[in-house]
């Protein structure tokens, strides 16, 4: 093993020296491509291919949980519980310990294996020769030796000698800083992780995985450096609540120095009290919210690549869509056929299936051959031809070109391409250009695409053979989705290639309005005239890839959240630059790896349906940011305004920790709460959202004083029982803030997923049986008192929830007249 390790490293270093023969000799292959046996056998050889991270042990992961600056403070509580001889705070306080470990490590674990799920579906599928004959395969499975395909659009899967084909124009980039594309012939080598632009041909492989040039640091696309608007939500939110949690702890400790309370006792009661404040799980949680989300994703068809992307698509407001395949079938038909001079209907199929190649796979050559193969007068002469060269599709030269071989030994050229591309090939008149142009624009006004046929004749001049008419017809949903998308507060715009005429025809059949502009109309106007008009658009026509990202760049500049669609190689930088980038079905890898989303099924819908499923996961983590925030200014501003004006402790260390562990289960299932999507985009309003928090964190002091109250003045309880009494109405009370925080309406307007309801209840019936009977407590409280603080805690959860109606009507009221 190490000796082909070794071996493949020094080959990846010289594959540019050695000759095509040498590199064949090297590998023990041929031309033809490998066996599957062979390869089965090299892929047990060499091991696994794969460029992987390297892996952490569960154990070590799990351990790791146990130190930080937050376990740090939890075992620091429990030693001075232990040098206080307070055994049953020490052993209680290492199950928090245990609980936090635990949860963190199941949390990471839920959202690393649904991440590593959703990128096996996002795998790179490579073109190899094996058995003699191309075949689909998962680019972790190339060994050296294999003969593979790559063409534009490809991700390079592996360090490949270029043994057959022109050329490659590709993109290093990534790589090497190279910022030009490189262009590559025969005998160079393509590195793993370089994006084909242009041209197709044939490599052998030489490395893979760790053994090529690049090994670790390639990478497939760079990764911006900017915090996402969730990153900067959960930094504020943190931060509000870990300056408030340390400036009250703080004020506790100098009052309690002031009294001369015991340093030690102290000491331990604040490191709970700031563990149990201090919201170290919201980072945890909204991811892992996030996570479950891209499951549900993916089971739409729609597959997540980077988390954060779902918070953008639930902000989405705008989204740019492709035509083709999207708003439209892409299922290209032959329609009209318009033969030129003496040719007839035929000789038009007939030379365009031989300027098409199945393998392939490309819509207009699917098209035409499936046309021609109707045709039996097509498919009797077609076997008179050979191809002895083929030139695929270009985006500079939009044309495919073939040399081909008649049975009588001539040769001769065919190409297939844009009407105006194939005209400027022939030495046409006038004449010629005007009836070109009125053929196009006949079809185009039926919503046809034109595609011009020419072949050279024996003085190897250009002249046209005919014109095809190609129909992509609209989706039945797509008119039905993009009112659906409208009604949602997202404004669809039309981005295609095709002709204004066609864009047109296709807007006004699907109902999203005709107000179609060239590209041309705003890329060369100032950035706040092209603006109005980009905001104004229903969609825009004849549009290359790379002006995609202008589109993008003053819409976004608008204030708009940017969803963009694509599948070409040319389309990255757009998809990259979108606030939500999404790979249509059928996408380029190249594409994939720039997008957020990638969507394995075609048509509209799938982006509407990933809409509906980003903004239910918003209202999740919303949701849970509510609660979390609340809860630590109920708890924290009671217990420090308790310890300061009253010099009261409402409850012990370990009632706090007890609190922590309880309050952590339930918090786990609100991943899987029911929830509403919202009909307008979401988007963080972190004064709305503090100021809901705060309001419910402020009527819960309120309440727990007057428990307090009732408590001391009325029943005339105990220290011990007094302390079991407040303790109970804060978990009682603080898990039902859970049901008053998930809707802005009332409480039973959304009724709670199973999960979180079943947790509630459970954890809360432990908290209640631990409090009635004093487990691990001084004094029992008693049914009788634990039924009083279910009622007042019952009482206080529907008046704080019609105040939180009030508040948020509120609210809304304010800001429409602060937007006035």
């Amino acid at each position: 093993m190490k000796e082909q390790t070794e071996s493949s490293n020094l080959f990846s270093k010289n594959a540019q020296q050695m000759t095509i023969e040498e590199v064949f000799a090297k590998l023990n292959a041929t031309p033809a491509g490998l066996t599957t046996q062979q390869a089965e056998e090299r892929l047990k050889q060499y091991g696994l291919n794969e460029i992987t991270e390297k892996k952490v042990s569960p154990i070590v992961k799990f351990l790791g949980y146990f130190w930080g600056p937050i376990p740090f403070m939890i075992e620091a509580a429990a030693i001075l519980s232990f040098i206080n001889h307070k055994l049953p705070d020490f052993f209680i306080i290492l199950t928090l310990l245990l609980v936090n470990s635990i949860v963190g490590f199941w949390q990471e674990n839920k959202a690393s294996n649904a991440i590593e799920m959703l990128k096996q579906r996002l795998a790179i599928v490579s073109r190899a020769l094996r058995d003699g004959k191309w075949q689909e395969i998962s680019a972790k499975e190339l060994v050296p030796g294999d003969v593979i395909r790559v063409r534009m659009g490809d991700i390079v899967p592996a360090d490949i000698k270029l043994i057959e084909g022109d050329y490659l124009t590709v993109d290093e980039s990534a790589l090497t800083g190279e910022s030009l594309p490189v262009e590559k012939h025969v005998n160079d080598v393509c590195f793993s992780g370089a994006i084909v632009k242009q041209g197709e041909m044939n490599g052998v492989v030489v490395a893979t995985g760790m053994n090529t040039y690049f090994g670790k640091t390639a990478k497939l696309v760079e990764e911006a450096k900017t915090d996402s608007h969730f990153q900067k939500a959960i930094l504020k939110i943190g931060d509000f609540l870990i300056l408030g949690a340390i400036g009250l702890v703080m004020l506790i400790l100098f009052v309690s120095l002031f009294r001369h309370e015991p340093f030690t006792d102290t000491l331990n009661f604040l490191l709970v009290l700031t563990v149990a404040s201090i919201p170290v799980a919201l980072p945890a949680v909204l991811s892992v919210t996030m996570a479950v989300g891209a499951i549900e994703l993916a089971k739409k068809e729609a597959i997540v690549s980077k988390l954060v992307a779902i918070e953008e698509m639930a902000s989405m407001n705008v989204l740019c869509s492709d035509k083709t395949g999207t708003i439209t079938e892409n299922k290209l038909t032959i329609g009209n056929i318009e033969p030129f001079d003496s040719f007839k209907d035929t000789d038009v199929l007939l030379f365009g299936a031989i300027a098409s190649r199945a393998e392939d796979k490309d819509p207009i050559d699917d098209a035409i051959l499936n046309k021609a193969n109707q045709a039996k007068e097509v498919t009797d002469i077609l076997k008179n031809y050979t191809v002895t060269k083929f030139k695929p599709f270009d985006p500079v030269s939009k044309r495919t070109e073939a040399t081909v071989t008649d049975s009588s030994g001539k040769s001769f050229q065919v190409a297939k391409g844009a009407p105006q591309v194939i005209f400027s090939l022939t030495k046409g008149d006038k004449d010629t250009e005007t009836k070109v142009n009125e053929i196009v624009d006949t079809f185009a006004q039926k919503g046809y695409r034109a595609l011009a046929i020419a072949k050279t004749d024996e003085k190897n001049n250009w002249v046209i053979v005919g014109i095809l008419a190609l129909y992509d017809p609209p989706r039945e949903d797509s008119a039905s989705t993009i009112k659906t998308a409208q009604s949602m507060g997202v404004k669809v715009k039309m981005v295609t290639g095709d002709h204004i005429a066609i864009a047109k025809e296709t807007a006004k059949t699907i109902g999203l309005g005709t107000n179609i502009i060239a590209a041309g109309d705003f890329l060369d106007k100032p950035d706040r005239n092209a603006t109005t008009i980009v905001e104004n658009a229903d969609g825009f026509a004849q549009v290359f890839p790379e002006q995609k990202y202008h589109i993008v760049e003053l819409l976004q500049a608008k204030g708009y959240f940017v969803g963009m669609t694509g599948d070409g190689v040319n389309d990255a930088p757009a998809l990259k630059k979108a606030n939500v980038g999404i790979a249509v079905a059928g996408a380029t890898d190249a594409a994939k790896s720039a997008a957020s989303i990638v969507l394995t099924k075609p048509g509209l819908s799938v982006i509407i349906d990933a809409i509906k499923q980003a903004r239910m996961i918003f209202q999740r983590m919303t949701n849970y940011s509510i609660y979390r925030i609340a809860e630590t200014i109920r708890v924290l501003l009671f217990i420090t305004t308790s310890i300061i004006v009253f010099n009261f402790y409402p409850i012990t260390a370990l009632m706090i920790v007890l609190l922590a562990l309880l309050n952590d289960a339930p918090i786990m299932t609100i991943a899987f709460d029911n929830v509403k999507y919202s009909n307008k985009p979401e988007k963080w309003n972190m004064n709305n959202l503090l100021a809901i928090s705060t309001m419910l964190g402020i009527v819960g002091v309120f309440s727990s004083f007057g428990v307090l109250y009732i408590g001391k003045e009325v029943f005339h309880l105990s220290t011990e029982v007094l302390q079991a009494f407040i303790y109970l109405k804060l978990s009682v009370a603080g898990h039902l803030t859970v049901f008053v925080a998930r809707t802005k309406s009332h409480f039973w307007s959304i009724k709670p997923a199973k999960p979180l309801f079943l947790a509630v209840i459970i954890t809360q019936i432990i908290a209640t049986l631990i409090a009635v009977y004093g487990i691990l407590f001084p004094q029992p409280l008693g049914w009788k008192f634990a039924g009083f603080i279910w009622a007042y805690a019952l009482v206080m959860f529907v008046i704080t929830d019609f105040l939180k109606v009030w508040f948020y009507k509120l609210i809304d009221t304010s800001n429409i007249h602060f937007r006035r």
